[in-house]
């Protein structure tokens, strides 16, 4: 017999050197180009708009710790500092202020702290915040500016997508030059126009080994078969493939959103499940549906499904039976 004693712990029984703060800070950073490429591009307005997203996500989460008597801590994990930042980044650089604080206010009280903090929600915060404001301000919400390099009537702007759906863009052979997307010299909301930086950023991501891999893969890979197998049948009607990725939110979406840990299978199975099924929903609302865009929708749809995706689609056990 022996005097030391036995210490009974469930698992997990490794230790791990990421945490929860390193992770959230580590995704603030792979977002510093796409917040680069918004301030370039729309300059004062995105300024203002990023910050005060930040800011109101940071007192909404402060207010509903104190309110549930919870410690004040879990303010300096980045979490809140992440969800200002992709709320923000959704938004068009016209939208005013005071709706993107009700939208930040959103995002943290209906889209976490209701459902019990980091970790227990189980949509994605940001596209919360997004959808509450596309429902209550959908005029706003759709009012474009050009960026500041172009010299456009507002008015008479319109996104890429939004060409594409309204004006029948590739007939008109008006459709965005695959470069300007690429580097983002469109309209659009502050984070979606330069593909260039959301793909730096994502790789960043996939390089620390932060996100899935699968994912931005799976959403990727669908979206181009689903919507290629149109521009084949009929090019004269409908946008490539490259075009449906660059365009929009896709890649915001695909790296940034529809990662999140929390909201998305935690099986390789169920990833790609998830992950395929919201590129087809991106491509049947782009295509036929009312919206230019589905990239918000398509998450939050397929956020749904992630607790059955997670149960059915479990491993075997080694030893375990097929239940009859």
């Amino acid at each position: 017999m022996t005097d030391k004693p036995f210490i009974l712990q469930s698992s997990p029984h490794f230790r791990d050197k990421d945490s929860v703060p390193k992770i959230m800070f580590a995704v603030i950073a792979s977002l510093v180009p796409a917040v680069c490429a918004s301030l370039y591009f729309f300059r004062f307005r995105a300024l203002l708009l990023l910050l005060t997203c930040v800011v109101a996500c940071l007192a909404t989460e402060a207010i509903f710790l104190w309110l549930r008597k919870k410690p004040l801590h879990p303010l300096l994990d980045g979490s809140a500092i992440i969800t200002g930042l992709l709320l923000a980044l959704t938004l068009p650089p016209s939208l005013s202020l005071e709706m993107a604080v009700i939208g930040s206010v959103i995002a943290i009280a209906i889209g976490k702290q209701v459902f019990g903090g980091l970790g227990y929600n189980i949509f994605n915060p940001a596209l919360v915040g997004r959808a509450f404001l596309q429902t209550a301000f959908p005029v706003a919400m759709t009012t474009w500016i050009p960026p500041v390099a172009e010299k456009i009537n507002t008015a008479t702007y319109a996104t890429p997508l939004g060409d594409l759906k309204f004006q029948d863009a590739v007939a008109q052979g008006i459709l965005a030059p695959l470069k300007a997307l690429f580097l983002g010299n469109t309209g659009g909301s502050l984070g979606e126009t330069s593909a260039l930086a959301l793909i730096i950023g994502g790789l960043f991501l996939l390089f620390r080994r932060v996100i899935d891999w699968r994912i931005p893969l799976g959403i990727i890979l669908s979206l181009t078969v689903f919507t290629g197998i149109f521009w084949i049948s009929n090019p004269g009607k409908y946008a490539s493939p490259l075009f449906h990725i660059l365009a929009g939110g896709l890649l915001l979406g695909a790296f940034f959103m529809a990662t999140d840990m929390v909201t998305s299978p935690i099986t390789p199975r169920g990833t790609w499940i998830y992950a395929t099924g919201i590129g087809i929903v991106v491509g049947l609302v782009r295509l036929f549906g009312g919206f230019p865009e589905g990239v918000m929708y398509s998450i939050l749809f397929m956020n749904t499904f992630v607790p059955l995706l997670n149960r059915y689609t479990r491993p075997r056990i080694l030893g375990e039976r097929r239940k009859e």
